[in-house]
């Protein structure tokens, strides 16, 4: 192909419903040589129809969070009002973004949709992120900061305080779904995390229904379930902790028969696959066709980093399901790849990949 001829390829790719004026202005072309241009990819069979559609795997489309991480390890016992010696480090973050990097390390297509700052934070994010997903609709926002999140950390890597800047996921709106509305029709899977506004929500779980997309809710924090559908009814997926279980439906969980009710509630409400997680006593998970089980935590001699090891499970559970396995088999895989970041300093380990799950999940059920 032609320099040219390229560029428009390579636009298209990231944005197949980019209209012949859009491609025009941001290539600095004239809109009559990008026509021909097109029509010439089309002759030469580099893409197929109106719409300009690039044949390639449906998409994995995370809806969320993109942070900047921070993190202080505290060298002793914390000690209040005073100044502590640590050890400091930064990388990326945000929950829909670490998904969006296992699940791309794993083999999938993903798209990321999040709104952003034009600031130094973003390029960091970009920088890290590009390889695993698309970021092509990330929205960069005037007047706003990238998002961040600091967490102060013991010697064992237990987290002791997190600090989060998230008022520009405010911003996040329905309109901004909407003008992505054309990748969100042909996706294979939609996940959104509680980042969200509630509106944005609501408006993902019809939509969802209406196009018979599977939708997968990952809620961020217990002030946060406020922001749930008020009818959970067509959400495939729902993965939380017992923290946000018992703010949602204010119930307590104490023990095993309170942990399967609370699952078998959300079951009841419409949701078809329920896993609520409670740290080293494993997971319960439910759905339509099962009460309640126990799939128990893998044990981990010594956590590095708790930091992402949440993400890790979703997005190992979520790969094994689109891979063919039941919901209730693909919990190991999660399982597995919780326990391996757990063991890792980085918040998304850098050697994961399809083979390398595999692998470790065939010596964990050995």
């Amino acid at each position: 192909m032609q320099q040219k001829e390229l560029q428009v390829f390579q636009y298209l790719k990231n944005n197949p419903y980019a209209s012949q004026q859009e491609i025009a202005d941001n290539l600095q072309m004239s809109r009559p040589a990008v026509a021909n241009t097109i029509s010439q990819l089309i002759k030469n069979g580099k893409i197929t129809g109106r719409a300009y559609i690039i044949p390639e795997n449906k998409e994995v489309i995370c809806i969320g969070g993109a942070n900047v991480d921070r993190k202080y390890i505290v060298k002793s016992k914390l000690q209040m009002g005073t100044s502590n010696p640590t050890i400091s480090m930064q990388s990326v973050g945000g929950v829909a973004r670490n998904i969006a990097e296992n699940i791309g390390r794993l083999g999938h297509s993903v798209r990321l949709l999040s709104v952003v700052g034009n600031d130094m934070e973003y390029q960091i994010i970009e920088k890290a992120s590009s390889h695993w997903m698309n970021l092509f609709s990330v929205e960069k926002l005037a007047n706003y900061s990238t998002g961040t999140y600091s967490a102060i950390l013991d010697n064992e890597g237990e987290m002791l305080l997190a600090l989060a800047n998230m008022e520009i996921y405010d911003e996040l709106s329905v309109e901004y779904i909407k003008r992505q509305e054309a990748y969100l029709t042909n996706a294979q899977l939609i996940i959104v995390d509680m980042n969200c506004p509630k509106e944005v929500i609501e408006y993902l779980r019809n939509l969802s229904i209406g196009k018979n997309i599977p939708l997968a809710i990952i809620p961020v924090s217990s002030p946060k379930m406020e922001r749930m559908p008020d009818e959970l009814e067509g959400i495939e997926l729902l993965i939380l902790n017992k923290d946000e279980s018992e703010a949602y439906l204010q119930m307590e969980i104490i023990d095993q028969d309170t942990w399967k009710q609370a699952a078998q509630i959300f079951v009841q409400k419409g949701i078809k696959h329920v896993v609520i997680t409670q740290g080293n006593k494993g997971v319960m998970y439910a759905s339509s066709s099962n009460d309640g089980i126990i799939v128990p935590a893998i044990e981990v001699s010594e956590v590095v980093d708790v930091t992402g090891a949440g993400d890790a499970f979703v997005s190992g559970t979520i790969h094994a399901w689109l891979e063919g396995l039941t919901m209730e088999s693909a919990l190991n895989a999660g399982m597995v790849n919780a326990s391996k970041t757990l063991q890792s300093p980085e918040t998304v380990r850098t050697e994961l990949s399809n083979v390398i799950l595999n692998n470790e999940l065939e010596e964990y059920l050995s």
